[in-house]
C-alpha cells in the first residue's frame, strides 16, 4: 500500500497479482534479436556479419556478454530507474532477465556477479546502485553470489552520453580498482544497466584481469544497435 510497484514504461501503479507491467505496455520493451555480435551481443544489421563495428578489430578484455533489450525501446524507463528513484523497476527487469537470459548466464559458470560500482559521491546522491539491484535479481535465478567488495570506482568520471568512442575510453582510464581477490575468483560476470560502446565494462574487465581473474563476462539490461 505504502510502497506500490510502478509500471516500468508508463509509471502507473500496478497490482502485484496482475504482473509487474501494464498489459498495454508489455510489448514496448524490445528484446535484442538475432543476429547478434558474438562478442557484445548487439543486434547486427547484416546476417553476414559476425562482430559489430565497435568490437571488430579490438581486443576485448571481456570474453563476451549478453543484453536483454534494445536501448532505444527502454531509454526513458532506464532514465527513471537511474535518476528518478524508480528502484522498484528492478523487479520487472530482473524477472525478464531471468526468463530470457538465464540459460546463457548459467553457461558462463561464474564464481561471482560483480555490479559496475558507482563513485561514492554519486551513490550517496542516488541512494542505490542500479547495477547492484540488477545483479541481486539475476542472482535469484542462478544462485551465483553478488560481490560488491571486489571492484571499486576510484575516479569520478564524466557523463558519457555525448562522447565519442575515443573520449569514452579516455574518460574511463583508471576509473576502477580491484580491491581484493582473496578467494581467487576465476570467472566473474560484470553487471551493468546499459552497454553502448563498452568502454565502462572494458575498463572494469581490464582491471579484474590485471588482478588475476581469468575470465570476465557481462550481462547488461540494454544495449545499442550494432553496425
Amino acid at each position: 500500500m505504502f510502497f506500490p510497484l510502478h509500471c516500468p514504461v508508463c509509471d502507473s501503479v500496478v497490482v502485484r497479482k496482475k504482473g509487474l507491467i501494464c498489459p498495454e505496455c508489455i510489448s514496448i520493451p524490445r528484446l535484442v534479436e538475432e543476429p547478434r555480435c558474438v562478442c557484445c551481443s548487439k543486434h547486427l544489421q547484416s546476417r553476414e556479419a559476425i562482430r559489430c563495428r565497435d568490437c571488430s578489430g579490438l581486443k576485448r578484455h571481456f570474453e563476451r556478454g549478453i543484453a536483454l533489450y534494445e536501448y532505444a525501446s527502454v531509454h526513458d524507463s532506464i532514465h527513471a530507474f537511474k535518476n528518478m528513484g524508480r528502484a522498484d523497476y528492478a523487479h520487472f527487469y530482473g524477472e525478464e532477465m531471468r526468463r530470457e537470459l538465464m540459460p546463457t548466464i548459467r553457461g558462463m559458470k561464474a564464481d561471482a556477479l560483480v555490479p559496475i560500482p558507482l563513485h561514492p559521491g554519486k551513490l550517496n546522491k542516488r541512494g542505490y546502485n542500479q547495477a547492484a539491484l540488477l545483479a541481486g535479481e539475476i542472482s535469484k535465478g542462478c544462485g551465483v553470489p553478488v560481490r560488491e567488495d571486489i571492484l571499486k570506482r576510484v575516479r569520478k568520471t564524466e557523463a558519457q552520453k555525448k562522447m565519442n568512442h575515443e573520449s569514452r575510453q579516455n574518460n574511463m582510464k583508471k576509473a576502477f580498482h580491484m580491491v581484493k581477490n582473496d578467494v581467487k575468483l576465476k570467472t566473474i560476470i560484470l553487471v551493468d544497466d546499459v552497454f553502448t560502446t563498452g568502454s565502462t565494462l572494458e575498463a572494469a574487465a581490464e582491471e579484474l584481469k590485471r588482478g588475476g581473474v581469468e575470465k570476465v563476462y557481462f550481462v547488461a539490461l540494454a544495449i545499442g544497435k550494432g553496425l
